[in-house]
């Protein structure tokens, strides 16, 4: 799996093409808690539930169910706290932004894949391309292989986010001086 800090990165970046102004904490704090909830699962290894079945890690929660019920729950608690953004548009965003997490997920060099389409099927993906170096877990992240992975991310995810930060600044720049432009001279 990516780091949660590559999560965090990579739904930053989507946040950013949701509004051009500025956010409430709230909308961040939401935003980064939806890119790592997905792995809310690994508490399941301390319980005994296997890595493979349904409730294991890169299980149910991370599937595209579980964005949808993720992203519906959290646009009704960020409703009306940002301005110009209804409950559809925030709702698809944190849909969007939950379902970050596993499609980065099938990214990853390692694991089982993700059940994305559980509980309708137990059957664990991958993408065909799997640049992104699968993160070690716990005290093992603080090492040569963690900084290794954390370079692996910074090209793979970063950048990419980076990008996206981009293209919306981008377009809205475009859309405002396409406005400027067709508005009335007075």
């Amino acid at each position: 799996m990516p780091t949660i800090f590559s999560h965090a990165i990579f739904a930053s970046a989507l946040g950013k093409t949701v509004t051009a102004k500025p956010a409430p904490l709230r909308f961040w704090m939401l935003t980064t808690l939806c890119s790592i909830l997905p792995d809310a699962d690994v508490i399941g290894f301390g319980f005994g539930i296997r890595y493979s079945s349904m409730l294991g890690h890169r299980g149910i929660t991370h599937s595209i169910v579980f964005a949808a019920v993720a992203g519906v729950i959290v646009g009704a608690l960020c409703q009306g706290k940002m301005r110009g953004c209804g409950f559809g548009r925030l709702a698809l965003f944190f849909t969007l932004v939950t379902l970050s997490h596993p499609l980065l997920d099938m990214l990853t060099d390692g694991g089982l894949g993700v059940a994305l389409f559980a509980p309708f099927s137990g059957r664990r993906y991958f993408l065909p391309w799997r640049p992104v170096e699968v993160s070690p877990i716990g005290v093992g992240f603080f090492s040569q292989r963690g900084l290794e992975v954390l370079a692996s991310e910074v090209r793979w995810v970063w950048l990419p986010g980076l990008g996206v930060v981009a293209a919306a600044f981008i377009c809205r720049e475009v859309a405002h001086k396409g406005r400027k432009r067709g508005s009335p001279q007075g």
